[in-house]
């Protein structure tokens, strides 16, 4: 397994400022987690322009609906998470291939902007997974040892030495709608783990036939 990698906390630089927004339109960053993505819209590769230029924070929210072409503040989930630009490389004048870093969750204060969207967040504390962690663990230590090359893809994605790092990783990256990703945003660390514990046991057990 490979150590996980220390970035910056933007949760303490960025308080109390504004951040560019980036859309996401059917996937969600966790916390723990990274996110590579190609990045064609003109107000998207602009806030990762400024992040790049800021200090690399911004803030990664998901669309409501995939097909809205140009989100704007009502087209948005109100709960995201800060992330941190690991790379950014350009593949043509309009296109980004960009790497995130997913810190922590962050909910919206405030929206501002028209094209570009600048945040001003609030943090939003994971809280105490408690009993429910173990339980999440031994369910996604089940489904890795069927899925053995999605073990070796989540071990290259984790960035957090936390051990909510693993379940986080399985939240964003399982074969689960969007909208239900959200909702595993959404929650706190030990309903996370109840949510996707059962989840995962019920999609091995689907998978295998049973």
């Amino acid at each position: 397994m490979e150590p996980a990698v220390d970035v910056p906390d933007p949760v303490t630089t960025a308080a109390g400022q504004l951040v560019p927004v980036l859309p996401l339109k059917d996937v969600c960053l966790f916390p723990g987690a990274s996110l590579a993505l190609v990045v064609d819209r003109p107000a998207s590769v602009h806030a990762i322009q400024i992040a790049s230029r800021t200090g690399g924070t911004l803030l990664a929210l998901g669309q409501r609906e995939v097909a809205t072409t140009a989100p704007g503040p009502r087209d948005l989930q109100e709960l995201g998470t800060l992330a941190v630009v690991r790379e950014a490389q350009s593949l043509s004048p309009l296109e980004l291939r960009v790497e995130l870093d997913g810190i922590a969750r962050a909910r919206v204060v405030t929206l501002v902007g028209v094209d570009l969207l600048l945040a001003e967040t609030e943090a939003v504390p994971e809280g105490d997974e408690g009993d429910e962690w173990g339980a999440a663990v031994e369910a996604l230590a089940r489904y890795l040892h069927a899925h053995a090359d999605l073990r070796s893809f989540l071990d290259q994605q984790r960035r957090s030495g936390d051990a909510m790092s693993w379940v986080n990783l399985a939240c964003q990256h399982l074969p689960i709608t969007a909208s239900a990703r959200q909702k595993l945003l959404e929650a706190n660390a030990a309903e996370r783990c109840s949510k996707i514990s059962r989840g995962l046991d019920a999609l091995l057990r689907k998978e295998q036939g049973a």
